[in-house]
């Protein structure tokens, strides 16, 4: 499973920690052994119509036990229907082996869900299934068809009452209606329920099948992911059950344990070889929703794999994460009066409050109006988008201005640099989204997802690159860097974009920024309920 490099690379220092896997720049090494990979990909023309469906492969750069450097190379979940090929490391668990639990229990849940179909499809549960929907159907329109007749007695009733007929006899009439339609009622219902029963007596087994296929299921996946005993640096073992425990999720997501970063660390742990340096990429199409690029090079997951790889690096030299040793700027006042500030977010600052340490403009806004104690961010930018920030300095400004955002009555407009040439000039993108729950913070386009609007105007191309004006109708997390990446948006991501552009992993540490910046906010003043207009053009 070792391969030695077949370029030289005697003139290319080791890193002296390992890779921060959730946010890193390739090491020389990691490149190297992920062309050599590639290579090796494209010889394998048996399997070139299941990557160009898109695939995640991983490499890991180790040093043997003679001191001697080498790669280890993976992909995540099965390749042809395998998860053993000679090339590559083999699963922390096989459960694709015939014999194995995992495969024999499924055979049994299978035969469940058989006898499932077999009586749902069946012709006395699909007779009597249709008799209690005809039985409902016939027993509504006998109501409505009789609270017609009984409308039309009423206005009879008044008609005679108008001519001077008895009162009394008009009373008793009524109250005979009335009595004929409570036992219409009870008839109707006692035969819904007879249907009913008949129904159920036949639904019985289906329920109780049902129910034992989700307890097995469930029992199966728990053992399962007990099998997945993950090894870390120093030796130490915990299954996923464990170590997903701690987190919010609790249950370990299914496909847990089976990408490529975990695969690599086992395999390095249990065959003597010590981890220097770790990249994933991608190779292929990108999936329906999401946004990946053929050869990128991407983070591990965050739901996943962050769980396991947390307790896989421990005894490991690791990378700091350098989105926590971020040092910004301060930010930059461009309106202030005794309602609000209106500030310029240097990239880098987060908007709130964070895990990760890294400052923002919520600490700063603390510090520098300690008298004020009510909320002062009124909106977000994200922790790489530079640009014009609105705070209040009192309850009710906060309201009334975070009112304008629901109510769409502030006007924004964003400043970026993305790749390529875009065509047409202006447009309009209209693509749902919603969180990729595995990849937190990724966002993915779904039918499921929450409208997202975006309307866009080309200001001028700069060498093979486009600076654009966004106009975002609604405002989701992420949506003008997902709308400009997407290949249903303009497919051409933000320059700068670690996250959906092309090199995933910019170093932000050395000044490779994201090419988006805030640059037009128009408001109504609270106060005042002047028309207030912001500019700040980008420093880009």
């Amino acid at each position: 499973m070792l391969h030695r490099f077949k370029r030289d690379i005697s003139n290319i220092e080791p890193p002296k920690l390992f890779t921060w896997p959730f946010h890193y720049v390739p090491h020389p090494l990691s490149l190297i052994a992920a062309e050599e990979l590639q290579q090796y990909l494209a010889s394998r023309q048996d399997w070139s119509e299941e990557i160009a469906l898109g695939k995640m492969f991983g490499v890991l750069v180790v040093e043997d036990r003679s001191g001697e450097l080498g790669f280890l190379a993976a992909f995540s979940g099965n390749m042809a229907s395998s998860n053993n090929h000679e090339y590559f490391v083999p699963a922390v668990y096989d459960m694709l082996q015939p014999e194995e639990f995992f495969r024999r229990e499924e055979r049994e849940i299978s035969a469940i869900n058989q006898r499932i179909a077999e009586l749902t499809q069946g012709k006395s549960y699909t007779l009597a299934k249709h008799n209690l929907e005809a039985t409902k159907f016939d027993a509504e329109r006998r109501l409505e068809e009789r609270k017609q007749q009984l409308t039309e007695r009423k206005m009879e009733r008044h008609k005679r009452r108008n001519e001077g007929e008895d009162n009394a006899t008009l009373i008793l009439e009524s109250q005979r209606d009335n009595a004929d339609m409570q036992r219409l009622k009870r008839e109707l219902k006692a035969t819904i329920a007879q249907s009913q029963a008949q129904f159920e007596a036949l639904n019985q087994e289906v329920a109780m099948l049902k129910q034992e296929r989700s307890q097995r299921s469930a029992a199966l996946q728990n053992q399962l992911f007990e099998q997945f005993r993950m090894v870390n640096a120093r030796g130490e073992v915990k299954n996923l059950c464990e170590l997903f425990a701690p987190t919010p999720q609790r249950i370990p997501p299914a496909g847990a344990g089976e990408c490529a970063a975990p695969k690599l660390l086992q395999y390095a742990y249990l065959n003597g070889y010590k981890p220097i340096a770790m990249a994933e990429f991608w190779q292929g199409a990108s999936p329906r929703g999401e946004v990946r690029h053929h050869g990128a090079f991407y983070p591990a997951c965050i739901g996943k794999c962050k769980p396991i790889l947390m307790h896989m690096l421990e005894g490991l030299q690791v990378e700091p994460n350098p989105l926590e040793s971020i040092k910004p700027t301060e930010p930059c006042i461009l309106l202030e009066d005794n309602y609000l500030v209106v500030v310029n977010k240097p990239c880098g600052m987060l908007s709130v409050e964070g895990k990760s340490g890294v400052r923002s403009v919520e600490q700063w806004a603390r510090e520098r109006y300690p008298e004020i104690d009510s909320p002062m961010i009124v909106h977000r930018l994200d922790q790489s988008t530079s640009g014009i920030l609105l705070l209040a300095k009192d309850k009710d400004t906060h309201k009334a201005l975070q009112e304008q955002f629901i109510k769409h009555t502030i006007s924004k407009c964003y400043t970026a640099v993305v790749e390529g040439v875009i065509t047409p000039k202006q447009g309009r993108i209209e693509l749902p989204m919603r969180l990729d729950y595995d990849n937190r913070p990724r966002q993915m386009v779904a039918a499921d997802g929450k409208p997202a609007v975006t309307e866009y105007k080309v200001l001028n191309y700069e060498d093979n690159r486009t600076r654009i004006i966004f106009y975002p109708i609604t405002g989701r997390t992420h949506q003008l860097r997902l709308h400009s990446a997407h290949s249903e948006g303009l497919n051409a991501p933000i320059v700068g974009d670690n996250i959906y552009g092309r090199e995933c992993n910019t170093d932000l540490q050395n000044g490779h920024r994201l090419l988006l910046h805030a640059s037009r906010l128009e408001f109504t003043h609270p106060a005042t309920e002047q028309r207030i207009t912001i500019d700040c053009p980008p420093e880009f």
